[in-house]
């Protein structure tokens, strides 16, 4: 069991990223304000985003690109990170972003229409 709470320990990023992950949910889920959902939207998303560049990591390891890692036998993948979360992550940044810029013009419209941003006052104008 020590040894579960010592790996656990050693890895705090996670429960950081896991901390976010649950702050950016509970904001999306608790709160009636349009605008806080989606600042619990963004965090959520970024949170995400962090936890999975930080799967790459590795300690001691080198970038892919790097053409000293490669011997007469080949490339020795065991010092390398895995470029496939960066690569996946900047997608994943670009719709991050994409999301928050539509959500903030829907927002906009939105206040400019009801002068609110509270779901109950707007369900009740419908």
């Amino acid at each position: 069991m020590t040894e579960i709470l010592a790996y656990a320990g050693a890895r705090y990023n996670y429960w950081v990223y896991i901390a976010l992950m649950l702050v950016g949910f509970y904001t999306m889920i608790a709160h009636r304000n349009l605008l806080k959902k989606v600042i619990g939207m963004n965090v959520f998303q970024t949170a995400i985003i962090l936890f999975f560049l930080s799967t790459s990591a590795k300690l001691g390891g080198t970038l892919p690109i790097v053409p000293s890692q490669v011997t007469k036998d080949g490339v020795a993948a065991a010092g390398l990170m895995n470029p496939l979360p960066h690569a996946l992550m900047l997608t994943a940044i670009v719709v991050m972003v994409a999301t928050l810029g539509v959500a903030l013009a829907l927002l906009v419209r939105i206040f400019r229409r009801y002068r609110t941003f509270d779901e109950d006052v707007i369900l009740d104008r419908l």
